[in-house]
């Protein structure tokens, strides 16, 4: 994936794709037909990856608002943040424009509100508001963390994902405002 980073989906040739892969450009094509069959194929993989992270930190976490907000923290980017919010996007414009990764991205919103979901109000009928709620706060908080850049993005995003729990009264122990 670095080279579809380096240069951005619009800038990433076969050439360009096939130097970073040790092929040549001819052999990717015969592979994935095209350039854009070559970025589907990529970020498809990206997606598995992704699914992959998303099942083990769903693993891993507690049960409660506490392992909701731990499950969350876990998929955050750990290194090069900046880089990972300004490409990143470069790459989501490709999810939103592909049918087939667009799919990919809504299911995957499903499994992780479903698993928020879970972790916040077990024995409770909420009809799922909670985990999508989560979700949006979440990805919502990462995106004006890219604008302000106060502190560091987990920072950022973990004292806003608290800072809902709290008013939800999501958290033992603590008064809801």
């Amino acid at each position: 994936m670095p080279a579809i980073l380096a240069h951005g989906p619009d800038g990433l040739t076969l050439a360009l794709a096939g130097s970073a892969a040790g092929l040549s450009a001819a052999t990717l094509l015969q592979r994935f037909r095209s350039r854009e069959g070559l970025i589907e194929a990529i970020l498809l993989r990206a997606w598995d990856r992704l699914d992959m992270e998303t099942a083990k930190a769903i693993a891993s976490a507690a049960p409660g608002a506490e392992g909701a907000l731990a499950l969350l923290q876990a998929l955050l980017p750990k290194e090069k943040e900046e880089s990972h919010m300004t490409d990143g996007l470069l790459l989501l414009r490709e999810d939103f424009r592909n049918a087939a990764l667009r799919q990919r991205g809504e299911a995957w919103g499903k499994v992780l509100a479903t698993a928020l979901e879970t972790h916040l109000s077990p024995g409770r009928e909420t009809g799922g508001r909670l985990g999508w709620q989560m979700l949006q706060i979440w990805q919502g908080a990462l995106i004006w963390w890219a604008f302000s850049r106060t502190g560091t993005a987990e920072a950022y995003v973990m004292a806003a994902l608290q800072d809902w729990c709290d008013t939800a009264g999501l958290l033992p122990g603590r008064r809801p405002h």
